[in-house]
């Protein structure tokens, strides 16, 4: 087998399982974050209870989603030693800011939050949380600060065979970058809501006995996911413009196109330059869902009296879309990562040209363990959810209050 094509799939394959997780994360933290300040300000024990339970959701997603990032990022040495050794001093800037800033801040803030109940004061435990999303969209930024480098690279020059950094700012105005970070964004608040509003029409259907709090959620799921589609399809299709002048070879003919093939044949000789139609296919398909959701719009008015409750239906077909936003970010990242190929940077490295010299049968072999270790992850990850969403929210783990000391006359006995 091509050993390029095993380590694209290999690529492919543990890269969209770990973007799941970045979504939900992305999502659910923002929800949080609203939670917990209305509770801070209401003093309602209803916005704590609602904390609580959907934290513990987001900090099982959290805890294996790092895991999932770390063995995805061994890939860049192991499979793609090319692409690290040619454009590594561009590509891997914002990637180390991500990890040394955002990251570790961000899981110290977690942290801290999660020990943090009942020790430090609500305003100091809500502080922890604010760090804890501002890192977390920190991170998305300088990922997404990468990614738009290897669509569109900008500030560099090749020296000695080896692209170096020459225009720092260049990469935060690259014209591939805002509205695809805009679009993430909304797709992970219409994930993270729509999965908040989901599990909340789960508990409403079995008629828990916490009525008035997945009331709440379902609301607040409900209105975010809404508000959030309209945002994700305006900057979806604020990116068809810049994307079509900077990558004519994504969306089809055109003399652009022929003249930048023309001039790839001519620097690297004759081959496929155009991208799979796979590429366009997972492009149609997202943009069908993205309308889809939008019928979202459509149930906030049965917000009004619950009807939305009353009715039913409308709660069946929230948990019947729950799937919707995870298929349609899946085939927006093959849209726009299958569209770039045969490149790892468009128009500077080609795919072929970053791959590590491996053997066939241990790239085969990286693949199957790879993505036997990601996919396990996921699975867990579902699970696990699955199983907390389904207790329900009468006592959370996460935030549980100490159990109290015991006084000095009646210390426990240990034998």
């Amino acid at each position: 087998m091509d050993p390029l094509l095993l380590a694209r799939l290999q690529f492919a394959t543990t890269t969209s399982i770990h973007f799941l997780f970045v979504a939900v994360t992305l999502g659910l933290v923002t929800l949080l974050v609203g939670l917990q300040t209305a509770g801070y300000l209401t003093g309602k024990p209803v916005y704590e209870r609602l904390t609580r339970f959907w934290g513990q959701l987001y900090v099982i997603n959290y805890v294996l989603g790092i895991a999932t990032g770390i063995v995805m990022e061994f890939q860049f040495g192991l499979n793609w030693s090319g692409l690290s050794r040619y454009v590594g001093n561009v590509f891997g800037a914002p990637l180390a800011i991500e990890t040394l800033v955002a990251f570790f801040l961000e899981s110290t803030f977690l942290g801290m939050w999660i020990f943090g109940w009942h020790r430090l004061r609500r305003g100091v435990h809500l502080a922890l949380l604010w760090g804890v999303a501002i890192t977390a969209y920190a991170s998305a930024f300088w990922i997404m600060v990468a990614n738009a480098w290897l669509q569109n690279p900008v500030g560099y020059e090749v020296r000695d065979g080896v692209a170096h950094l020459t225009d720092f700012g260049a990469l935060l105005t690259n014209p591939t970058f805002g509205m695809a970070l805009g679009h993430v964004i909304s797709a992970s608040l219409v994930t993270g809501g729509l999965l908040m509003a989901a599990v909340s029409a789960w508990h409403l259907l079995r008629r828990t006995s916490d009525y008035a709090l997945f009331r709440t959620s379902l609301r607040l799921g409900l209105v975010t996911a809404a508000l959030a589609v309209s945002t994700l399809q305006g900057f979806g299709f604020a990116q068809f413009g810049p994307v079509a002048q900077l990558q004519p070879t994504k969306f089809g003919g055109g003399p652009e196109r022929d003249a930048l093939v023309a001039d790839w044949t001519a620097r690297f000789g004759p081959g496929a330059w155009e991208p799979p139609a796979l590429s366009n296919v997972g492009l149609g398909f997202m943009i069908l869902i993205g309308f889809t959701l939008g019928a979202l719009w459509l149930l906030l008015p049965l917000l009004w009296r619950d009807w939305i409750i009353r009715l039913k239906a409308p709660l069946w077909l929230i948990l019947l879309g729950l799937p919707l936003p995870f298929v349609a970010m899946l085939l927006g990242w093959i849209a726009r990562e299958v569209g770039r190929q045969p490149w790892a940077a468009y128009g500077l490295l080609p795919t072929a040209q970053a791959v590590s010299p491996v053997s066939p049968g241990l790239m085969l072999t990286s693949l199957i363990g790879f993505s036997l270790l990601l996919g396990a992850l996921a699975v867990t990850n579902w699970t696990l959810m699955a199983r907390h969403a389904a207790r329900g929210a009468q006592d959370p783990a996460l935030g549980r209050p100490p159990a109290p000391d015991c006084d000095a006359h009646h210390q426990p006995v240990f034998v």
